[in-house]
C-alpha cells in the first residue's frame, strides 16, 4: 500500500488556504461532528455510489490500476439546508466483500459514523490540496453551488482496517465559513 501522499499535488500543508478555513482543514476528528456542533440541521445527501473509475491520484493511493473500477461514494454534507462539504470515499472493489462491506449500506448516514466508531480503524495523516477546475472532484463539488471559485481546498486521509485501505477526500465549499 502506498502513502496517502502519492504526488506533489497533495501535501502535508494547507498554506495559502486562508486563516478561517485552516481549523476546518486541520481538525483530526470527525468532520460530521464538527459541522453538527455548528448548525441546527445536518444532513448527508448522497449523490452516487457504486463501481466507478476514480481520479488517477486517488487510484494510485489505493494501489488500483487507472483503468480498473473502484467502489466510489459521493455525498454532500449539508448544514441548515446549505451544502458545505463534498465528500468522496473510495476503496478497492474486492474490499466490499469483506472489510468495507458496510460502505454499501450507509445511505444518508455519514461515513464518519462508521469510521470513528470502529476501534480497529486507523487514520493516517491528512494531506491537502487546492483543487482547480480541471480536477474531477472540483467538478463534482461545484455542481451544488452557484459560483465557481478559482479553487476549492480539500483534505484527504487514508483509513485502514485490517490493512484494507479506504481513501476519504473532503472538499470544502464556501458556505462552510458561514457556520456558527
Amino acid at each position: 500500500m502506498t502513502s496517502c501522499k502519492s504526488d506533489s499535488f497533495w501535501n502535508g500543508s494547507a498554506l495559502g488556504c486562508g486563516h478561517a478555513l485552516r481549523p476546518w482543514l486541520h481538525d483530526h476528528g470527525s468532520l460530521t461532528q464538527r459541522i453538527k456542533r455548528r448548525c441546527d440541521r445536518f444532513a448527508v445527501r448522497p449523490v452516487r455510489s457504486g463501481l466507478a473509475r476514480i481520479a488517477y491520484d486517488q487510484a494510485s493511493v489505493l494501489g488500483i490500476a487507472a483503468h480498473r473500477l473502484a467502489y466510489s461514494r459521493e455525498v454532500f454534507l449539508h448544514a441548515d439546508g446549505r451544502p458545505v462539504v463534498f465528500a468522496h470515499s473510495a476503496c478497492r472493489a474486492a474490499d466490499l466483500r469483506g472489510v468495507w462491506q458496510a460502505m454499501q449500506d450507509l445511505g444518508n448516514r455519514s461515513l464518519g459514523s462508521l469510521l470513528f466508531s470502529h476501534p480497529l480503524v486507523v487514520r493516517h495523516p491528512l494531506h491537502y490540496a487546492a483543487l482547480r477546475p480541471h480536477h474531477p472532484l472540483y467538478q463534482s463539488a461545484v455542481s451544488a453551488i452557484a459560483a465557481r471559485p478559482e479553487r476549492l481546498w480539500a483534505r484527504r486521509s487514508l483509513f485502514t482496517l485490517h490493512r484494507a485501505p479506504l481513501l476519504v477526500t473532503e472538499v470544502f465549499l464556501p458556505e462552510i465559513l458561514k457556520l456558527k
